[in-house]
């Protein structure tokens, strides 16, 4: 099955497509569209991949995810929390060639132009939470108007670029087929050991091959990657497991060694594993 890219299934006569998902799990291939995506958590937990960041999500996130951005959220299996979350879809010339280049829509730029590398809204969340809530159950102009609210909110709030890709690629049929494998594996299985020589072989290639792979299309070095998914799996169980030791946290995000772990850690996160739990 070619996973990438995905076509959101938007009729002709829709303008802007909203989807309300509610259930078991997302969407959990890597994929990409054409159409820039706000999407609002309601409930549910997990990992996040967006461009070349890892992270975590939970209820009242929100993220503004660009065009043809990989990306794919993962809920975590352990969670009782059942997953629901809306997700307006929309492109720059959705309502005329020029409509967001009007004076009018200046303030919107900014935010437009840095959607291609993935945000996620740090402020004026209560507003914005009411708001894409509200919007499924609008009528088509109050769709419309409520939308416009919903970028004057966005442009105005605080916001967190996530990836750090430059050069993004559109990635195609078995090469889309191949990333999403890897990506899957790997957070399937961060908990493990995984050598070069497995995840090589994921992706049909050489280790030294696979090397220079993941490392063109992500701008990251697979053990970076691997990383950045561990230590967010330890950051989500140092947050709720005060039960749980900073050892054994270590040994389920898939470190064998404690002091590597630390260091680690310090390395991305600029404090140690103890200090971030007394901080949450």
């Amino acid at each position: 099955m070619k996973v990438l890219p995905f076509t959101i299934p938007k009729p002709k006569n829709v303008t802007l497509y909203i989807d309300h998902y509610k259930g078991d799990t997302f969407y959990e291939k890597l994929h990409q569209h054409k159409e820039i995506q706000i999407s609002l958590v309601l409930s549910g937990e997990g990992t996040f991949v967006i461009g070349d960041c890892v992270g975590d999500y939970k209820a009242n996130d929100i993220f503004v995810i660009g065009e043809n951005l990989p990306h794919v959220f993962k809920r975590d299996h352990n969670s009782e929390i059942e997953t629901e979350m809306i997700s307006i879809f929309f492109s720059k010339n959705c309502f005329g060639e020029n409509f967001f280049e009007l004076p009018e829509f200046d303030h919107f730029q900014l935010f437009l132009n840095d959607a291609v590398l993935g945000l996620k809204v740090q402020s004026n969340k209560e507003k914005l939470i009411t708001a894409i809530s509200k919007i499924k159950n609008d009528s088509k102009f109050d769709q419309f108007l409520n939308f416009m609210n919903i970028l004057n909110l966005i442009s105005r709030a605080e916001i967190k670029k996530l990836s750090s890709l430059i050069n993004l690629k559109k990635y195609a049929g078995n090469e889309g087929k191949r990333m999403s494998d890897i990506f899957q594996y790997t957070m399937d299985n961060f908990h493990k050991e995984i050598s070069l020589h497995d995840v090589a072989y994921i992706a049909n290639m050489t280790p030294n091959a696979f090397c220079r792979y993941f490392k063109q299309r992500t701008t990251k070095t697979f053990v970076n990657f691997l990383i950045d998914i561990r230590i967010g799996n330890a950051c989500k169980l140092l947050a709720k497991n005060n039960d749980l030791s900073i050892t054994e946290i270590s040994y389920k995000s898939g470190f064998n060694n404690l002091a590597n772990f630390n260091r680690k850690f310090k390395a991305l996160k600029g404090i140690t594993p103890s200090e971030y739990r007394r901080k949450r």
